[in-house]
């Protein structure tokens, strides 16, 4: 199956093409939407697609993953999901012998402190409340404050393999500004990470534990040798995919997750 590369612009920033397709029973043949035909990613410039992409690539030895976790009392709504979620990531790196994962919980998951690993570690994963606030957009921690879009710029992460932003809104542009990507999961690709899974749009609790680790880590980690993360994209298609003809999920539920990057 192809990979298609999205460079959209305007008002088609908000639209999902990963997604389109003829829907209505009446035309709904077999083979008749994108995701039949292409694994889609998203690019916010054409310029990341005249990156390297051995430029993010970690080595065998040396896959360092940092996992951050909505913290119980933010203030904000709880997410029951993401202990499981965070529980499946555990699960299923701790067979690859080249992966080194830290976890920040409850009350360690502040801005300095996440800010901080995020300079060691070469992949990251977030599993938080997500905010579109133009350059205010941010992930949620735990000090009650968000790890904010003109941070992760600050990062300059020239190494950087995947983000996963387990988080509403990640991937959502301002309307004020359609032919600029100001989004979180650009901010990634920006600050030196080669990938980065985002969101469209809101996500169910109940969905996004389920994408994440069972699913597009299990793919990943299959071989127990490290990952690469140029098959993020193919990971999350079929992870969705799987969910989608599971027909347990309805469109908006599926729909918002995408691929941003290499």
């Amino acid at each position: 199956i192809s990979r298609i590369f999205w460079c959209p612009t305007g008002p088609f920033v908000f639209l999902p093409i990963h997604a389109a397709g003829f829907y209505d029973s009446q035309y709904s043949l077999p083979r008749h939407k994108v995701f039949d035909f292409a694994v889609s990613s998203y690019v916010p410039t054409l310029s990341i697609l005249a990156r390297s992409p051995d430029l993010h690539a970690v080595p065998n030895d040396d896959l360092r993953l940092l996992a951050v976790r909505q913290p119980p009392s933010d203030g904000l709504g709880q997410l029951p999901g993401v202990a499981s979620e965070i529980a499946y990531i555990k699960e299923v790196i701790r067979d690859s012998p080249s992966a080194h994962t830290t976890i920040l919980e409850s009350s360690l998951g502040t801005v300095e402190e996440v800010l901080s690993l995020m300079k060691e570690a070469n992949w990251v994963h977030f599993a938080c409340h997500g905010i579109q606030d133009d350059v205010d957009s941010g992930l949620c921690l735990a000090d009650k404050r968000r790890l904010k879009l003109r941070d992760m710029l600050s990062l300059s992460r020239p190494h950087g393999g995947l983000a996963f932003l387990s988080a509403c809104q990640t991937a959502t542009g301002d309307e004020d500004l359609t032919d600029e990507a100001v989004h979180i999961a650009a901010g990634m690709l920006f600050a030196g990470y080669g990938g980065v899974v985002g969101t469209m749009w809101s996500i169910s609790d109940r969905i996004a534990p389920v994408v994440a680790p069972r699913d597009v880590y299990e793919h990943l980690f299959r071989d127990g040798t490290s990952p690469d993360y140029r098959e993020a994209a193919r990971a999350l298609h079929d992870a969705i995919g799987d969910l989608r003809d599971s027909g347990e999920v309805s469109f908006n539920e599926w729909v918002p997750f995408i691929h941003v990057g290499l």
